[in-house]
């Protein structure tokens, strides 16, 4: 992926210029004449917090300017975060397992069929995305960009990392689908971020895997309890 102004998603070369250790002077976007991404001198607590609130262009920072395939290698990053997503899903299971049912009979459940099942559940939520991203928003997704579709909807998952807050506190089931919620929403821009489509279109192509995923996990877990 190339480099995108945060303002606007134009395709620039360079971010900055380094004239010598800690002095820079940051580049303009040619389209839009902003600062291409003031994001280069912003603190990470910074970053956090505009991801947080769903700002495109906080989004745009990490997916095309952090997350570039020329800096950093991303088959690594991708195979850790998707271990991680795997991980924090099966969790997320545990946990409405654990809701649902006495402390005896959640320890007897087998981790390994949780996993089987999470595993499945992902195998059809990103099967339903690359599909309604062809049919809803128009876009082919070829090689490298199902690489990098699949790399941001995981990566804008990250708010599936406040579920290891509940090892520590005890919260209701519904704190789980509130999170559920953040989640589906980030994906949503992260999508339109990457395909530069329209954003409700986004909305209910993420709305339609997370319902299939959803009903993919809830079902066997049900039927245990």
């Amino acid at each position: 992926m190339k480099y995108r102004c945060v303002e606007c998603g134009f395709a620039i070369k360079t971010l900055f210029v380094q004239y010598s250790p800690g002095n820079i002077r940051l580049m303009k976007c040619e389209n839009c004449k902003a600062v291409a991404d003031e994001y280069i001198e912003c603190e990470f607590m910074i970053i956090l917090i505009d991801l947080i609130l769903h700002k495109p262009k906080a989004y745009r920072h990490i997916l095309y300017n952090v997350l570039n395939q020329e800096t950093i290698n991303s088959e690594g990053l991708l195979w850790k975060t998707t271990i991680s997503f795997l991980l924090l899903d099966a969790y997320r299971s545990l946990l409405l397992q654990r809701n649902g049912e006495e402390h005896g009979s959640f320890l007897s459940f087998s981790s390994k069929k949780i996993i089987m099942d999470v595993f499945a559940a992902n195998i059809m939520f990103f099967c339903i995305v690359f599909l309604t991203t062809r049919l809803l928003l128009n876009k082919s997704v070829g090689f490298s960009r199902f690489g990098n579709l699949f790399l941001a909807i995981i990566v804008s998952s990250y708010l599936k990392i406040f579920l290891v807050a509940m090892m520590v506190w005890e919260f209701p089931s519904s704190v789980i689908f509130i999170i559920d919620l953040f989640v589906l929403s980030s994906n949503a821009v992260a999508l339109k971020v990457i395909t530069e489509s329209d954003l409700s279109r986004c909305v209910g192509t993420c709305f339609c895997a997370h319902a299939v995923k959803l009903l993919a996990t809830e079902v066997p877990i049900l039927g245990h309890i």
